[in-house]
């Protein structure tokens, strides 16, 4: 009787997520998974280093018989990848650390300011949220023009002054959240010594929002790092342009190193797995660097409830 006890509780378990079927259960999810987002990632790897013969050859289809970085030479020199760099770096650094500035204003404002209309402001914040991207482009872009600013790198930082760049909103949103969760009783001593409400956001309540500041920075640097919809619509005609927008001018590009004879014809798919691999790698290196402090602020902001 024990031994068949003993053995209910190894296969069942005492509770419904001890025993061995649920956990096989749970590690088969988490395998599938993966293997989703894997997948695409390991089949650019192999594709990215097989060299001229692995390509013409039907039989090698995930491990190349030798590693070739042509491909990634090719890459850089199509996406121009130094200067493309740069800017990607400085637009998406400056609109996460202004992101970082005027959204927390804003939600602090919300959170804990009173003053007219207040709840109708709110609402038009939310409507700005979920209201498409495509629905106000065309007045932003008509609106640069008139401000000098076409073809100009500029429009991609500006909007991020005042909170409105990549998914600014939801930014709002974050420090809104986070700021209500914190003690009162922090302001109103500080407003016994005689701090108006700036000092009060400068000097008590912002140095406390260091979870929220990470938490917007790394989706603002990331989001506005893969973004490509504002850079082609904003830099239609510009020369100098993010990684993002390169992207979409990549296949003009590699069609001129073939003209040139620089890289045969069946080094188009490769050399396009080179271009992705070069974009992704800085945004994934930041995040393998601060993950841990990422989740953590995530879990503090209140963004999970």
């Amino acid at each position: 009787m024990r031994g068949w006890r003993r053995f209910r509780y190894f296969i069942v378990g005492r509770e419904y997520d001890q025993g061995i079927v649920f956990k096989c259960f749970l590690y088969l999810i988490f395998i599938c998974t993966a293997y989703i987002y894997l997948n695409p990632i390991f089949y650019m790897l192999s594709t990215l280093f097989k060299g001229y013969n692995d390509l013409l050859d039907p039989t090698v289809t995930w491990i190349p018989t030798e590693l070739f970085l042509g491909h990634l030479e090719y890459a850089w020199d199509a996406l121009h990848y130094s200067r493309s760099f740069m800017i990607s770096l400085g637009v998406s650094g400056l609109s996460a650390v202004f992101h970082c500035f005027s959204c927390a204003v804003a939600g602090y404002a919300f959170a804990r300011l009173q003053f007219p209309m207040k709840k109708l402001w709110f609402a038009c914040l939310i409507l700005s949220f979920i209201m498409p991207a495509q629905v106000i482009i065309l007045p932003t872009i008509l609106a640069f023009n008139e401000l000098g600013f076409s073809n100009s790198i500029v429009t991609l930082i500006i909007p991020s002054l005042f909170g409105h760049g990549v998914r600014g909103a939801l930014f709002v949103i974050i420090f809104r959240q986070f700021f209500m969760t914190q003690p009162k009783e922090l302001e109103e001593a500080a407003r016994m010594d005689g701090a108006n409400a700036v000092r009060i956001f400068l000097k008590v309540v912002y140095p406390l929002a260091k979870p929220a500041i990470l938490v917007v920075f790394l989706f603002t640097f990331v989001w506005t790092w893969n973004d490509i919809y504002y850079p082609t619509m904003f830099l239609t005609g510009a020369e100098v342009v993010p990684l993002s927008a390169q992207m979409s001018r990549l296949d003009m590009a590699i069609q001129s190193l073939m003209q040139k004879g620089t890289a045969p014809a069946i080094y188009f798919e490769p050399i396009k797995m080179g271009a992705s691999f070069l974009v992704i790698m800085p945004p994934l290196v930041l995040y393998t660097f601060a993950q841990r402090w990422f989740i953590e602020s995530v879990e503090r902001t209140g963004i999970v409830e």
